[in-house]
């Protein structure tokens, strides 16, 4: 499946990376490094050479227990950042935001996909996206970032993901949304207990079969700390694992912060697919 990212094609057959930015002081693995625009578009620079497809833009952070952001103090940190990158580097610009203000204005900036968490749940979410004329990201999440790791409850988590997620792509194309717009996130560590992470990596294929193209984001998370024992700062070795299964098992999009690590793992992947074909 071909699907246009705000005037750059992808192939969604094939695996992309989508390097991290985060423009916040509180992010969980980089808050604070990124949330001047001139280091910022540098970062965007490096992921950019290192083969990043995407650069994931967000201005709020979504860790377990984050304060909430004003809309015009996400506004003033994404924006600029969303600008220069897009005038600057042949990158898709991803915006990682629930906020509709903040949807519109950066599809004006030149971004060329809406990564939302909360699944255009926010008020005015749905019109900002179809308006914006931009592909959109739906991610499941049970609860909201204050509280989502609290006590995580599923009778199924694969069967209550996937319905959750199909009834937002309703919502979404009852209000104008076309179908070849929409990618789908089953929300790795988004109200979600080891035992649930575990289970939705191994059923990732049945995901696919919903028939939309998949974004994975399990970079650094904790669920790689409870299985390791390891600090955030040395979860790449179980982060690229994580990332290399999901290649193999159909993800579209890997959303990392090791961005060469990763897209030469993904090289290995796609070189032991094309031997067998």
């Amino acid at each position: 499946m071909i699907v246009d990212f705000g005037g750059r094609a992808l192939d969604m057959a094939h695996c992309h990376v989508m390097g991290i930015l985060n423009v916040t002081p509180d992010s969980f693995s980089d808050g604070g490094r990124f949330n001047r625009p001139d280091k910022a578009l540098l970062r965007a620079r490096e992921m950019v050479a290192d083969g990043a497809a995407f650069v994931d833009v967000g201005g709020e952070s979504t860790r377990p227990g984050a304060a909430p952001v004003s809309v015009q103090e996400e506004l003033d940190r994404v924006c600029p950042v969303v600008e220069a990158i897009a005038r600057e580097l042949d990158v898709v610009v991803s915006v990682d935001t629930s906020t509709p203000e903040v949807m519109r204005e950066t599809a004006r900036l030149g971004a060329g996909l809406i990564n939302d968490v909360r699944a255009l749940s926010r008020e005015g979410a749905i019109e900002a996206a179809v308006a914006s004329g931009l592909p959109v990201c739906l991610m499941h999440m049970q609860g909201q970032p204050a509280n989502m790791q609290e006590r995580p409850h599923y009778q199924n988590v694969l069967r209550e993901v996937s319905s959750f997620l199909m009834e937002r792509v309703r919502a979404a194309e009852q209000a104008g949304m076309p179908a070849e717009r929409i990618v789908l996130d089953p929300g790795f560590g988004f109200g979600k207990s080891l035992a649930h992470n575990l289970q939705l990596l191994d059923s990732l294929e049945q995901l696919n079969v919903l028939g939309y193209p998949q974004l994975v984001g399990v970079s650094r998370k904790s669920m790689l700390g409870h299985i390791t024992g390891r600090e955030v700062g040395q979860r790449l070795p179980a982060s690229l694992a994580v990332a290399t299964i999901a290649a193999l098992k159909g993800a579209s999009i890997l959303r990392v912060h090791d961005v060469w690590e990763t897209v030469d793992a993904i090289k290995v992947v796609s070189a032991m697919e094309e031997k067998g074909q």
